[in-house]
């Protein structure tokens, strides 16, 4: 059994960073490192599924609002409240500093996950949830798709900032995420079938 904490966890992890998993770990050295070590790969397996759902559900969306506001730049027109205008403008000066076209696609493509999860969040039922949204995600309620997407944001921001996930309900992560990306697109969901690895990632889970 390690006793010492591995130099690579100090100078690169840090040890604050690794302190959950040799919490977790009830303080083995050597199991913290190998739930670390597993903990990346999940976290790997779900960019793919993230992936799919984030891009199939801003796409989705932007093309209903595009045909409701008729126009490209629906976001000009939108009632959008300042948090979204502020993230709308981002993606603009984003784009013009990297000297790129700030032409529609490129927006949305720049816009975060979390505006668009927030266009189905209660203060947009009537604006645009009840005349364009409901059709992107027919037969559910908006408070029941605002709930699903708020928990992949959570996670994926979770992933992205390379946090800790071995405590999350992973597999039901997983069986969410293919509910929304088959209600988005069974086709994109036969696709993620063929790339997805998060079943066997999740069949080999690290024991404590």
């Amino acid at each position: 059994m390690n006793e010492e904490i591995p130099g690579w966890v100090e100078r690169v992890l840090s040890p604050p960073r690794f302190t959950p998993y040799l919490v977790a770990a009830g303080g083995d050295i050597d199991s913290a490192v190998a739930l670390y070590r597993w903990n990346v790969e999940a976290a790997a397996a779900f960019v793919v599924p993230l992936h799919w759902v984030e891009t199939a559900a801003r796409n989705r969306m932007h093309a209903q609002l595009v045909e409701h506001f008729g126009q490209e730049h629906w976001w000009d027109t939108a009632p959008l409240d300042g948090d979204g205008l502020r993230k709308v403008a981002d993606a603009r000066g984003t784009l013009r500093r990297q000297r790129r076209n700030a032409v529609a696609d490129s927006i949305v493509a720049e816009l975060n996950f979390g505006f668009w999860v927030s266009l189905v969040a209660s203060r947009y039922h009537r604006t645009l949830w009840v005349p364009a949204l409901t059709k992107v995600f027919p037969g559910r309620s908006r408070r029941d798709v605002h709930v699903d997407y708020r928990h992949v944001l959570i996670l994926r921001n979770r992933i992205m900032h390379h946090e800790p996930v071995h405590r999350r309900h992973l597999a039901a992560d997983h069986l969410t995420l293919g509910r929304l990306i088959g209600e988005l697109s069974p086709e994109a969901l036969a696709e993620v079938a063929m790339h997805d690895q998060v079943p066997e990632v999740l069949s080999r889970r690290y024991k404590l």
